[in-house]
């Protein structure tokens, strides 16, 4: 018997009938079935076949290497997306958050830990077989890969040939496009935090700093390397969220399972001979196509693994499999445990789990909304004069003092216009006029005076307005006027 027979009996305890069951792979072939190896030691040659799951990930590639190319995009002559960080602005299209904002920022990356909690709980590893940097790369990558080298078994095999000058000359056009995607994902990072058309102009004038070349670099080399060399093995060995992931799903949630009741006993197709019994066998014909497109080389028919990443591919090659042999599709679909113990399958809104991630994802979703459509161009903060928290003048009038700071948030200079209200006959002196350059902080004293006779109480609500009249923009500040107590 041979090595992939034993490894295959050692590790499938309903046994192989391949011995039983011999219909060649011609006879197969002729249906359009192929009868694989099982993934063999070494680099993970994923084959490609298409199917829903697989138009559904190469979207997600697409939309996610598209997203790289943000930073080209302009709005209202400026970068689209900057983070600033020198400047301690960040630009998203119309938006500015300043440093008093970064809440906002807070805010989204709470409902993204959310978001992936949630997801999890409802299709387990669902970001990683989709939406991971890794996964998406990796799927680029190798499918680059197929480009230069050919389908998964040339592949192997110039693996394994020895180094040579035409192995070399095969390679080496991979190598450099994996470079160039490589140089290009680091370069773009950076460009998010440094005006893109600027950094490229001094790239070719050799005038990066060092902190910049060292961050590009560093992801290029990492980029090349986890997507082009390591590539399953990151998720394998490196990414904690692999072996976290257990504690993260239930019993109600939809992974990529196999129906072992429908599909064993497996075994290959025989032709009815007369006089000999044909034994029972399920719909699984061992074809191993379910592993071959596996991007980890999960066998999804020994059960929920570490290693399955929930992208559906499996089922992908499945139903097409089932197709070819007019059987129905969903011997590998996504189901949940509980749907095989024959529990009744309960909606994802009525999951404990899920509506305690969804409305938390739901709260901070309403905080962002809420501070994005309040947040004013600009931010007034105001502070009273401590000591003394008043003055009595000689013409008979109370005097309380402000320190008075604007943050312009706009893309313009601003000319602050302040003014005081909520108390007759009062009296302001600003010392000095307030220009707040944009993205900038101003400061401004404020003196604030009352008849005494008209202060019937000690504490006094009042409103000081900044307006910028040019732009048409007003922000307000309540405070309150302080005078001595009344005997």
């Amino acid at each position: 018997m041979s090595s992939k027979e034993d490894l295959y009996k050692d590790n499938h305890q309903t046994g192989s009938l391949l011995d039983d069951m011999d219909m060649s792979n011609k006879n197969l072939q002729s249906i359009g079935v192929e009868l694989l190896p099982l993934h063999t030691e070494g680099t993970v040659h994923a084959k490609r076949i298409g199917g829903v799951f697989r138009q559904a990930k190469n979207l997600v590639m697409i939309a996610w290497l598209a997203f790289f190319l943000s930073p080209y995009l302009t709005w209202n002559g400026e970068q689209a997306i900057l983070f600033d960080i020198a400047n301690g602005k960040f630009h998203m299209f119309w938006i500015t958050i300043l440093p008093q904002d970064i809440w906002v920022l807070a805010m989204l990356l709470l409902f993204a830990a959310l978001a992936l909690a949630a997801v999890t709980a409802i299709a387990g590893r669902a970001w990683c077989g989709y939406a991971c940097f890794q996964t998406v790369w990796q799927d680029a990558f190798t499918w680059l890969e197929e480009k230069f080298e050919g389908q998964p078994n040339k592949r192997a095999k110039l693996d394994a040939a020895p180094w040579s000058f035409n192995k070399i000359k095969i390679k080496l056009p991979k190598w450099l496009s994996w470079a160039f995607i490589a140089f290009m994902t680091g370069f773009s990072f950076v460009a998010y935090f440094v005006p893109v058309h600027d950094l490229w102009a001094r790239l070719f004038a050799f005038q990066w700093s060092l902190t910049e070349t060292s961050i590009v670099l560093s992801l290029a080399g990492a980029t090349f390397f986890f997507a082009g060399i390591l590539r399953e093995q990151t998720c394998m060995g490196f990414c904690p969220y692999s072996r976290i992931q257990g504690a993260m799903i239930d019993t109600e949630t939809v992974v990529p399972t196999y129906d072992i009741d429908r599909g064993e006993p497996r075994g290959r197709l025989k032709r009815a001979k007369p006089g000999v019994e044909v034994p029972v066998l399920g719909d699984c014909i061992d074809c191993n196509l379910c592993v071959a497109v596996c991007p980890t080389g999960v066998d999804i028919r020994k059960g929920q693994q570490f290693g399955c990443i929930t992208c559906g591919l499996c089922i992908d090659a499945c139903d097409s499999v089932m197709v070819k042999l007019k059987k129905p599709k969903g011997l590998i679909r996504y189901a949940s445990l509980a749907e095989f113990a024959g529990k009744p399958f309960v909606a994802f809104v009525k999951r404990p789990r899920v509506i305690v991630y969804t409305s938390i994802m739901s709260l901070a979703a309403a905080v962002i909304v809420w501070g994005l459509l309040s947040m004013s161009p600009i931010d007034v903060k105001v502070l009273h004069e401590r000591a003394p928290l008043f003055v009595l003048m000689s013409d008979g009038t109370i005097q309380n003092k402000y320190y008075i700071k604007v943050v312009n948030k706009t893309e313009n200079e601003i000319k602050a216009k302040i003014s005081v209200e909520g108390i007759s006959d009062l009296t302001f002196v600003v010392d000095k006029v307030l220009f707040v350059p944009a993205g900038d902080v101003g400061s401004a004293q404020l003196l604030v005076r009352v008849p005494e006779k008209d202060l019937k109480k000690t504490d006094i609500p009042l409103v000081i307005k900044v307006t910028d009249e040019a732009q048409g923009i007003t922000s307000e500040y309540d405070s309150n006027f302080i005078s001595p107590k009344k005997r």
